[in-house]
C-alpha cells in the first residue's frame, strides 16, 4: 500500500471493509475487528490511525509480530493476514494495514477468555452476530445442514403419505412401508433424513416438511412462492395477479407418472402461463404455440429458487414477478460459498441444501450435472428469443431476470 491507496481508505471514512485503530489497542479488539470482515466481505484495519482519520502513527514495538501472534491465537480458525507498511504516512509516522480478505473458512470467531463470539461488519461497525445471522454463516459455509433440524410439533401426520409413497416406489426397486407400519415409515424416514429426534419424539425435518408436507406453510411460513403480475415495467400497488403459492416442493402422480396434485413448480409455470400471452404460428398446417417464456427454463430457474434459496431467512417468500417487458425469479439469501453469477455461466456446481436438489433430480426437475444455469436457462433464452438473462446478486438476495424480448436497455436495481 502506497501514501496516495492510504489517503483514498482514509477520504472515505470507515466503512463495511475499513476499520481505524490505534496501535495501542488490546490484541483481542483488533480480531474483533478482522472477524467481523472475515465473516463479510473481508477488508482492512489500519493500525495507527484515530476514528476521526487522523494519521498518529504506530509506537509499539514488533508490531508484526504481535498481529501474527493475535490472528494465530485469538482468531478461529487462524488467519494469515497481508501486512503491508505505510512509512512517513505523515512525517515521522508509520501506519501497519492489516488486510483480510473475505473468510474461506466462515463463520470467523474471537477467541477471549475462553469464550468464541462470532462478529459481523454492518456499516461501519462490528457487532456480535445474532443467533439468526450466525445460522445463516454456518449454512452458507456449508457446515450446518439446514435441512435436517427439527421442525416442533412437525409429527409423522405432517407429512403427505402418498406423495412418500409415490416417490419411494418410483425408483427402480423401490418399496414403501406398509400403510399400517407406522414405525417402519418413521425408521424409514429417519435414515433418509425427512424425519429426526427431537426431545425424544419423532418429527419432521425441515427438508421433509417442505419436500413432502401436508401444509407447509403451518410450520415454514417462508416455504411458498409470492407470485406478483404487474401491469407496467415497475412494481406498482395496481396488479393483475397476487397469488401466494402454497404445498409441498413436489407433485402427487398416479402409477403412470402423471400428475394429479400440482407441486409448487406446477403451481409456479401455472401462474406465468395464466398471465402471460401466447403466440401461435402455422408449422406444416399445424398451430404451434408459444408462450412469452419457455416452460423448461421457467421450471428451471424455479426449480433452483426452491432448492437453493436460503430457508433460514424467515419471514419472506421466493419471489415470482411478471412484469410487461421481464419476468424474475428471486430468492431469499445470497449464492452460497464462492460461487459467482460468472461462476454459474461458466457450470459451477453447488447446493446448500442437497437432499433437496436430490429428491427434486429423482422427479426429473434438477439437472443431473448440477448446471441448469449454463445448460438450461440461458441457451433457452437464446434459443427462445435471442436474449440472455440477468443473474443478480445482491445482500440479501438472487435473482434470475428473463427478458420478454431484446432489451435495449439495462435496469439499474
Amino acid at each position: 500500500m502506497n501514501k496516495s491507496e492510504l489517503q483514498d481508505l482514509i477520504n472515505n471514512s470507515e466503512d463495511s471493509g475499513v476499520e481505524f485503530k490505534r496501535d495501542t489497542v488490546t490484541n483481542h479488539d483488533v480480531a474483533k475487528e478482522l472477524v467481523a470482515l472475515l465473516n463479510h466481505e473481508g477488508g482492512t484495519v489500519l493500525l495507527g490511525v484515530e476514528d476521526d482519520g487522523t494519521i498518529m502513527g504506530t509506537t509499539r514495538e514488533n508490531l508484526e509480530e504481535w498481529v501474527t501472534e493475535l490472528c494465530r491465537v485469538k482468531v478461529d480458525p487462524p488467519i494469515n493476514p497481508f501486512l503491508s507498511w505505510v512509512k512517513n504516512a505523515e512525517p515521522c509516522r508509520d501506519v501497519l494495514a492489516v488486510r483480510v480478505p473475505i473468510g474461506p473458512d466462515k463463520p470467523y470467531a474471537r477467541v477471549h477468555n475462553a469464550r468464541k463470539n462470532y462478529f459481523i461488519r454492518v456499516g461501519s461497525t462490528s457487532r456480535e452476530a445474532s443467533r439468526g445471522e450466525l445460522q445463516q454463516l454456518f449454512q452458507a459455509s456449508g457446515n450446518l445442514h439446514y435441512g435436517v433440524k427439527p421442525v416442533p410439533g412437525a409429527g409423522f401426520d405432517s407429512l403427505d403419505r402418498r406423495r412418500l409413497k409415490d416417490h419411494l416406489i418410483s425408483a427402480p426397486g423401490g418399496q414403501a412401508p406398509a400403510d399400517d407400519d407406522a414405525e417402519d415409515w418413521k425408521t424409514l424416514l429417519r435414515n433418509i433424513d425427512l424425519m429426526t429426534v427431537s426431545a425424544g419424539l419423532p418429527v419432521a425435518t425441515i427438508d421433509g416438511i417442505l419436500l413432502f408436507g401436508r401444509t407447509p406453510n403451518k410450520f415454514l411460513p417462508q416455504s411458498g412462492i409470492r407470485a406478483v403480475c404487474f401491469p407496467g415495467t415497475e412494481p406498482d400497488y395496481a396488479v393483475r395477479a397476487d397469488e401466494d403459492l402454497r404445498g409441498p416442493m413436489v407433485p402427487l402422480r398416479t402409477a403412470h407418472g402423471d400428475i394429479v396434485e400440482h407441486g409448487l413448480v406446477e403451481q409456479a409455470w401455472d401462474f406465468v402461463r395464466r398471465n402471460t400471452t401466447p403466440t401461435a404460428h402455422l408449422e406444416s398446417a399445424r398451430k404451434i404455440q408459444s408462450w412469452e417464456y419457455p416452460e423448461s427454463v421457467i421450471r428451471e430457474a424455479v426449480v433452483n429458487a426452491l432448492v437453493h434459496r436460503d430457508y433460514s431467512i424467515a419471514g419472506t417468500d421466493i419471489m415470482l414477478a411478471i412484469f410487461s417487458d421481464r419476468l424474475e425469479i428471486t430468492s431469499p439469501g445470497r449464492l452460497p460459498n464462492t460461487i459467482t453469477t460468472d461462476g454459474m455461466k461458466a457450470g459451477a456446481r453447488y447446493a446448500r441444501n442437497q437432499t433437496l436438489v436430490n429428491i427434486m433430480r429423482d422427479y426429473g426437475y434438477a439437472d443431473a450435472r448440477g448446471m441448469g444455469v449454463r445448460n438450461k436457462i440461458i441457451p433457452g433464452m437464446l434459443a427462445h428469443n435471442g436474449t440472455e438473462p440477468d443473474l443478480i446478486e445482491d445482500e440479501a438476495r438472487f435473482t434470475v431476470r428473463l427478458w420478454k424480448e431484446p432489451k435495449t436497455h439495462n435496469l439499474n436495481k
